[in-house]
């Protein structure tokens, strides 16, 4: 038979193994952190393309945008992206996830597993989850 304090500390080890096995933050979708190096006033995105495959959009649009946002010329080589002018790590993360609410995840409920399909002039972003189907402003989806 089993006594409350077996049954407490049985308990508390189960927790404390649960708690060693959990590294994230606890979401599914998590972008990875901005690799940056800075030469002279130019920045280096070094895992440039890890994140435009982590958010399965075209290259050019994330590029695109993040040119627009920082209001800087861009252009990429391989896998990296270079900007003119020094941006720090944290500006990245910003515009990324801004660039996640807008133009990947989901209005309805709010899943990152969604595509992009062009009607006419007309481009929607259609979750692979729920099935909603939504418009997008702008042109970097």
């Amino acid at each position: 038979m089993l006594t409350k304090t077996d049954y407490d500390k049985l308990l508390k080890r189960i927790q404390d193994k649960i708690s060693e096995k959990q590294t994230g933050t606890g979401e599914r979708f998590e972008l990875p952190s901005p690799d940056v190096m800075w030469e002279g006033q130019k920045t280096i995105l070094r895992n440039f393309m890890d994140f435009s495959k982590k958010l399965r959009r075209d290259p050019e649009k994330v590029l695109q945008y993040l040119s627009k946002e920082f209001a800087t010329p861009a252009e990429r080589s391989g896998d990296k992206a270079m900007f003119v002018g020094r941006r720090e790590p944290h500006d990245f993360v910003h515009l990324l996830n801004i660039y996640v609410k807008d133009y990947l995840e989901c209005p309805t409920c709010k899943s990152p597993d969604t595509k992009i399909d062009r009607e006419n002039r007309i481009t929607f972003l259609i979750c692979e989850a729920c099935g909603a189907k939504s418009s997008l402003k702008g042109k970097y989806a």
